[in-house]
């Protein structure tokens, strides 16, 4: 009998303390879900937009939507470097990017280990005229430190109304050189698929060797291409050079679409990750007519993004040999979410994956074949890429620039015309003996 009550005893205290520590874990647990609560932290985001609004000794005319864009750039620009919220203005230029006309100095900026950097200057534009490079950190401009500016910022300074001037300050890595640059701004047209002189005529070289020239990643680019493409076959094309250089991306549509010209139907071009979707990009069309069609694919430090994305692919599936230099390491995926008053967030949603699963963010793509070149050597080949760019220099200077050489596309064209050879040897049919009689 005392055994039976001092068990039950034992028993309701047992059971006591178990809902007692359930109790004050339960309530601890809803504290903390409270605390990193939307509700909690919205409250707290508007006690403060409150403050601010009225207590802010310059805040007269502050507006409370002023106060949220403000805060909404803060918060996303934290996140990574090509997160970023757009109000409707920027909304607009980056709309005006990727449909291929702004005003402007013609460079793709972007941040790299902390520092704004030139991605690539843009053919024929003020930014590419004064012989500003990729890689170049961009330090000031109209003299006001970028060092802490967030990079729309910095972009909506260099932009503005053709014929106004911009002043740019930059400092080159390869040798510590600060310059600044007084910058006249253009209408920026981009063409997205040239030929070897600029144009868009794709003649073979004597080796019938074609080449092709890719300035950016547009909504017309995969079109244009296939143009091109069409040109080169019509005159039968041996080889094909495909610059990628000084190229820093744009739509992922548009670099499936340039793959799958020199890919068979349902292989695997890129697959992008997030933390709720895995996306994976098939080509589609008749890549297989130009299997036989050796490809070399030029990169730089310039060569970024979607470029990214085509180099990988093509390296990965042993359909183009890579020559050049290590690529930038911009492969993530940035989707555009309007909003209801004309603003956007431009979010990272994602990494880009080679058909191997190599990662391109932060990592780039290293060529097959290192070929590297100074300062001096791409400064060159910017200066004659544009229109009217030698007759622009000093005389003294234009004998040196055209005379230079472009050791790249050279070793490109060596190594197409020794993959042409050894086709031509191995496809021959050898001549039978005749038996004696």
């Amino acid at each position: 009998m005392k055994r039976s009550l001092i068990f039950s005893t034992v028993l309701v205290a047992l059971v006591l303390n178990l809902a007692l520590g359930a109790n004050i874990y339960l309530n601890a647990a809803r504290a903390t879900n409270d605390n990193d609560s939307a509700q909690a932290s919205l409250k707290i985001f508007n006690d403060a937009l409150d403050k601010i609004h009225s207590e802010y000794v310059d805040g007269k005319n502050l507006t409370y939507r002023q106060l949220v864009y403000s805060a909404l750039k803060g918060a996303v620009g934290r996140l990574d470097p090509h997160s970023e919220f757009l109000d409707a203005d920027s909304y607009q230029e980056l709309q005006d990017d990727t449909e291929g006309q702004f005003g402007g100095v013609g460079l793709m900026v972007g941040m790299k280990d902390g520092q704004m950097t030139v991605i690539a200057p843009m053919d024929d534009t003020p930014g590419a005229r004064a012989g500003i490079l990729s890689g170049d950190h961009i330090i000031k401009v109209e003299g006001q430190s970028v060092e802490k500016m967030e990079l729309p910022d910095v972009v909506k300074m260099l932009r503005g109304d053709p014929g106004s001037t911009v002043s740019l300050t930059i400092q080159r890595p390869s040798n510590g050189i600060i310059k600044t640059f007084i910058l006249t701004r253009a209408v920026i047209q981009m063409e997205m698929v040239k030929d070897i002189n600029g144009q868009k005529l794709f003649p073979l070289d004597e080796n019938q060797i074609g080449y092709v020239r890719i300035t950016q990643f547009g909504e017309n680019t995969g079109n244009e291409l296939e143009s091109a493409i069409d040109t080169l076959k019509q005159e039968h094309m041996k080889g094909l050079i495909l610059d990628l250089r000084w190229n820093p991306g744009g739509l992922l549509d548009q670099a499936v679409e340039v793959c799958q010209k020199f890919l068979p139907s349902g292989q695997l071009v890129v697959s992008t990750e997030g933390r709720h979707t895995l996306e994976k990009y098939y080509a589609h069309g008749n890549g297989d007519e130009l299997k036989d069609i050796p490809i070399v694919v030029l990169v730089n430090l310039g060569s970024a993004s979607a470029a990214e994305i085509v180099t990988g692919c093509l390296q990965d599936l042993h359909r183009g040999v890579v020559l050049g230099e290590k690529t930038f390491g911009k492969g993530s995926v940035q989707t555009i979410f309007p909003l209801d008053d004309g603003s956007a967030l431009k979010l990272t949603v994602a990494k880009y994956y080679t058909p191997s699963h190599k990662v391109i963010h932060e990592h780039g793509i290293t060529p097959d074949v290192y070929v590297p070149l100074t300062d001096a050597e791409e400064a060159a080949i910017l200066i004659k890429r544009t229109p009217g760019g030698v007759d622009s220099l000093p005389e003294k200077d234009r004998a040196g620039v055209v005379a230079s050489r472009d050791e790249q596309m050279d070793r490109a064209e060596d190594l197409l015309k020794g993959l042409i050879l050894y086709d031509r040897l191995t496809s021959t049919p050898k001549p039978q003996k005749m038996a004696a009689k």
